[in-house]
């Protein structure tokens, strides 16, 4: 899914809600100019701030992501794995996280289950996320980095780690080379 379409997501629940810029960033804590960036310019945030939109909106994660109707049990074949959300960081613009959802189709999920190529990050800028809720994830090639509270763990193909994710956290490649996991996201009602 492209990221105008969550920008348009977004704006329609603001619409529904009755919400403007002004006060979705004080229900969130994000910067108004980062929320219009996002609506207008096809930025796409990570899914901390993302999560926080869709708290403050009354919808799920999972609303900005998908559209599909609900099917019960769900099947993603790796053929029909779509790229769907890219986060960028830096000035160069070039993707650092590629999201494929794993749960899409499934509407009335409670869990957020991705698989993720992560690229090497230039510089060592690595913002820490927090939000409600836990996360799983495993290493499936490669090696990352997660950044817990202040402790660092590096993580290799095989190994998984399961966290508190109220706990300020990043996740990112260990090293030069490229990485993929999968992550299991849980986010409370």
């Amino acid at each position: 899914m492209d990221s105008g379409k969550i920008g348009q997501r977004i704006d329609t629940y603001m619409k529904m809600r009755g919400i403007g810029i002004e006060e979705l960033s004080k229900r969130t804590g994000l910067d108004k100019d980062f929320i219009n960036s996002m609506m207008g310019e096809n930025v796409y945030p990570s899914l901390g701030p993302l999560l926080k939109l869709a708290r403050a909106l009354g919808v799920r994660l999972g609303t900005f992501l998908d559209d599909q109707i609900s099917r019960d049990p769900l099947i993603i074949r790796k053929e029909e794995q779509k790229e769907e959300i890219m986060t960028h960081k830096g000035a160069d613009r070039q993707a650092t996280h590629k999201f494929h959802s794993l749960g899409r189709g499934k509407t009335d999920r409670h869990m957020e289950p991705f698989f993720i190529d992560l690229s090497p990050e230039q510089g060592n800028d690595r913002k820490l996320s927090s939000h409600e809720g836990e996360e799983f994830i495993f290493v499936t090639s490669g090696s990352i980095e997660v950044i817990y509270g202040k402790e660092s763990y590096v993580l290799d193909k095989g190994d998984s780690i399961y966290y508190n994710s109220i706990v300020p956290h990043n996740v990112s490649c260990h090293g030069s080379s490229d990485a993929s996991i999968v992550a299991v996201l849980y986010f409370p009602e």
